[in-house]
């Protein structure tokens, strides 16, 4: 489903490879993503890539609302969306496939197409572009804290930015469905997925949260993520700020 991979570009964000801008149009990112939040539609396609990044970063920090939100306004901007989730988990892999210690700094993130983490083949990337989407919904609510107006303004946002039926129906299921990390880890098909997973639903949450902490712990024991794993994936995500 294509429609899941843009609409994880719009939680986390537009294009890759912008080259760690701060500025759309001559305004702070700041600025950008309060516009987009106003009028996500009307601004969509007549953005640059920069533009689209910073757009996609306010969706989620006004869907998210969370720490988690905040951040992912602040990195959208830079990496795309579903290359921020491959990106992460590849260096953390890496790392830890190499013995390096969580603590040590984090290189820069790569670009891993081609890669399990980042399938160049169209049809593999939607598949696991949708994936991960479910993973990203099922981890934004883990605090419990979907509120009825928190999803009207979901629902409305997904239509602003032209989401297709199926794609509003996938995320209107993950969030009607119970809270299951099992079901979430259930969906990888690799080691390499089952990181990726980790790490999209690391990129949505607040890891301060009783609530989110509890529910990656779960998720990380139903995926079979060695605990280094799990300390250089959570260290990637600290990096981001």
């Amino acid at each position: 489903m294509k429609d899941a991979r843009r609409l994880i570009e719009g939680f986390l964000g537009g294009q890759s490879g912008l080259g760690g801008q701060s500025l759309v149009g001559g305004q702070s990112v700041q600025d950008g993503l309060s516009g987009a939040a106003r009028k996500a539609k009307e601004t969509w396609d007549g953005q640059s890539a920069l533009g689209k990044g910073a757009i996609a970063g306010g969706l989620a920090a006004l869907l998210l609302g969370s720490k988690g939100g905040r951040k992912l306004a602040r990195t959208a901007v830079r990496t795309g969306g579903v290359a921020l989730v491959g990106a992460l988990a590849y260096r953390a892999w890496q790392d830890w496939q190499a013995g390096k210690s969580p603590d040590a700094a984090p290189s820069a993130l790569p670009a891993p197409q081609g890669t399990p983490f980042l399938p160049a083949d169209e049809n593999q990337a939607d598949d696991l572009s949708e994936r991960l989407l479910q993973a990203m919904v099922a981890a934004a609510k883990a605090d419990g804290r979907v509120t009825p107006a928190e999803r009207l303004r979901i629902d409305r946002q997904m239509a602003e930015l032209g989401m297709g039926p199926e794609a509003q129906a996938l995320v209107a299921a993950e969030l009607d469905s119970p809270l299951d990390p099992g079901r979430i880890a259930g969906l990888a098909r690799s080691p390499e997925e089952a990181a990726e997973i980790y790490a999209a639903s690391l990129l949505v949450v607040d890891r301060d949260g009783a609530a989110e902490k509890g529910y990656l712990a779960m998720l990380a024991a139903r995926l079979g993520l060695q605990p280094e794993l799990v300390a250089h994936l959570n260290a990637q995500d600290d990096a981001l700020g």
